[in-house]
């Protein structure tokens, strides 16, 4: 497979998982129609409508940064961050991401911005590195820094190099769908939480048992889900993973992407399903998700 097809495939599925998971985020499973009694009658079932959220966003401002700079400049991301966010192109920020934004746009260092210590353990860092798996001499040290601009947390830093680590498998021909993929990562990643984590799922065939130790935005439950569920790809596809990951419920958007980045990756654009290809191409964002992969491919691939 290309460089690009697998380029294409990575952004794309992951835009399709947050688009997808968005409309299903923190909702619970629906209790059976007999169980419940409705005093004021049943209420409507509510539209699950696609849109792409802070995930897909600020993974596209990862790739016009790359796209900008010849060397990688972890301040240049920073700037592109907060450039998105003073025109309003991130929506559904978490708590970190936010704090982070808000004090570079008050000219503090990326050094300093946002949450520090167990509050810092989230996914946001996480979501949005996809893009520089594919970019050459990329030590880990730039990944760290990568996760410090907006969470300030070795347990965060992991779950970043976690899903940096899939991808760069993926362009080695390390993981081709049929090797264990949590078992590659457990070997490349420092004794933290999320490699407990990964430890402990990494026999667990079922997504839905793995799903039951955590489903939420904290960096140990999201990174080492999306990672069990994108080893399930080629068993499965990827719209059942995606709606295994769903039925999980959490931070489906989040969990979704990433899991979307990772796989997509793996099958490239061919091997996802053209009904969901269809359903994004709907959205409004798409020609800016098109447009930001085509020059990608074109200035850096």
């Amino acid at each position: 497979m290309k460089l690009s097809e697998i380029f294409e495939g990575c952004i794309l599925c992951g835009a399709i998982g947050d688009a997808y998971g968005s409309s299903f985020e923190n909702l619970n499973k629906k209790e059976e129609e007999n169980d419940v009694f409705y005093l004021y009658g049943k209420p409507k079932e509510v539209t699950r409508e696609w849109k792409i959220t802070d995930d897909t966003q600020l993974t596209l401002a990862t790739c016009e940064t790359i796209i900008e700079n010849k060397q990688v400049c972890i301040n240049a991301f920073a700037q592109k961050y907060v450039e998105y966010f003073k025109k309003g192109k991130i929506t559904g920020i978490g708590a970190s991401t936010l704090k982070a934004l808000n004090e570079l746009d008050a000219g503090l260092h990326w050094r300093f911005t946002g949450r520090k210590g167990e509050f810092a353990a989230g996914n946001g860092a996480a979501m949005r590195v996809a893009p520089l798996a594919f970019s050459e001499n990329i030590s880990r040290e730039k990944i760290r820094e990568f996760s410090l601009i907006t969470h300030n947390n070795d347990e965060a830093y992991v779950g970043v190099l976690c899903v940096w680590l899939a991808i760069k498998f993926v362009l080695n021909k390390e993981w081709t769908g049929n090797e264990n993929l949590i078992e590659l990562i457990i070997k490349q990643i420092p004794d933290t939480r999320v490699r407990d984590r990964l430890i402990e799922i990494k026999e667990i065939d079922n997504l839905l048992e793995i799903g039951k130790k955590g489903n939420s935005g904290y960096v140990v439950d999201s990174i080492p889900l999306a990672i069990a569920a994108a080893n399930k790809v080629k068993q499965f596809g990827v719209h059942q993973m995606f709606k295994q990951l769903i039925e999980i419920g959490g931070d489906t958007d989040t969990n979704c992407s990433i899991a979307g980045q990772i796989s997509g990756a793996l099958i490239g654009k061919k091997g996802i399903p053209k009904y969901l290809l269809e359903e994004l191409k709907e959205l409004a964002d798409f020609s800016w998700i098109e447009n930001t992969i085509d020059e990608f491919i074109d200035k850096r691939i």
